[in-house]
């Protein structure tokens, strides 16, 4: 019930990595003055590591892969989202005017399904916060924090810890590579209008070690995962449906974005209402397809039994440059019962050229909203 009306004060909320909120609005939700996202924005380090509660959203997204030697490689993900509800501060402490919310999952092939627990706060009183000056996000015992504020420019490591019923995560992410600014210097369009983006950087190829225990069962892993540290005050453009999204840790320590925003009629005409993508080569160039040349082609779907059917293996040309992505397995398709939505959001593995038996390049993560029937928010 707590959950419920953390919603309801919301307004409009995120389903996973690069959402929106709704396209519906309160008259209240509307009219409240939210920090807008305006072209030309710089981003400053390291502040912009912290939260920017005057926005209306904002996520610190946490994906990759991780390896044990005695049981095949899993993926994970630790995400921390703030909200600022359309509730102007008042004398109490008790208003609401932020809220937190988080999600942690494994993708265990030897579960064969996703493991999935999720959380929900007001902000204050040290129970959950959201720092200013550095990452440091948590909702009780769950938390995701830089172990020191960065300064001159270097990068401190992260630290995740997540302990849920049927497993717990405690690892180190540590930088190997310099931050990745997404869109024009970290200005992200997500549709033709620019009040549609968002203040967007990445930080790939993190290399991750520590440890999890997956229903009782403890083990020493490592790994490499891809942080994204998103915020906006905006709405999904104007007939959007839903939008695919993937980070990708190339072998040869380049690095790939690439996103798509589906309308309603993308599934039949194949062009979507807005795509970008970002490539970093190993060299440190980086490469950005224009708009028409980002294509997205399903070449295998998978039928949910709650009704989707997603686009799990898919293959991407951006640019000169192919991948075919491949699921860890099918089946990792999560729903999330505090925000009312089941899309498909997990490891997959990719493979350089036109087939699935081309070369493996790199491993990522996989996000597909939308092709369940309309978010519901």
């Amino acid at each position: 019930m707590r959950r419920a009306l953390a919603l309801a004060s919301a307004g409009a909320l995120p389903t996973a990595g690069n959402a929106f909120g709704s396209n519906s609005v309160t008259a209240q939700d509307a009219k409240f003055p939210y920090a807008p996202v305006l072209p030309g924005t710089q981003l400053q380090f390291p502040r912009d590591h912290g939260a920017h509660p005057d926005h209306r959203i904002e996520w610190w997204y946490v994906t990759g892969w991780l390896d044990r030697k005695s049981a095949p490689s899993c993926g994970f993900q630790v995400t921390f989202f703030r909200v600022r509800t359309p509730i102007s501060a008042g004398k109490s402490r008790f208003t609401a005017t932020q809220l937190l919310f988080a999600h942690a999952a494994i993708s265990d092939p030897q579960v064969g399904h996703i493991l999935h627990e999720e959380r929900a706060a007001r902000a204050g009183f040290g129970l959950a916060e959201a720092a200013l000056d550095q990452t440091a996000v948590w909702i009780r015992d769950w938390q995701l924090r830089q172990t020191a504020s960065p300064r001159n420019g270097a990068l401190a490591d992260y630290v995740a810890n997540v302990h849920s019923r049927e497993f717990a995560l405690q690892l180190r992410i540590s930088p190997t590579q310099a931050f990745l600014l997404q869109g024009k210097e970290g200005f992200s369009q997500k549709g033709p209008a620019q009040e549609n983006a968002s203040c967007y950087y990445s930080m790939p190829q993190l290399a991750v070690s520590g440890e999890i225990t997956v229903r009782g069962k403890r083990e020493i892993v490592t790994g490499t995962a891809w942080l994204d540290h998103e915020w906006s005050s905006a709405l999904l453009p104007q007939g959007a449906a839903g939008w695919d999204w993937l980070g990708l840790n190339l072998d040869d320590g380049s690095a790939l974005m690439a996103f798509q925003m589906r309308g309603t009629g993308d599934l039949s005409s194949g062009k979507p209402l807005w795509s970008v993508a970002k490539l970093r080569q190993s060299d440190g160039a980086v490469l950005e397809p224009g708009q028409g040349k980002i294509l997205f082609e399903p070449q295998r779907h998978w039928a949910s039994p709650r009704g989707g059917r997603y686009p799990v293996e898919t293959r991407i040309l951006a640019g000169t440059k192919t991948i075919w992505l491949r699921p860890l397995f099918d089946a990792q398709e999560l729903h999330s019962a505090v925000m009312g939505n089941t899309y498909w959001e997990g490891a997959v593995t990719a493979f350089d050229g036109a087939n699935a038996n081309a070369q493996r390049i790199g491993r990522g993560y996989w996000e597909l909203t939308g092709y369940g029937g309309p978010l519901r928010l």
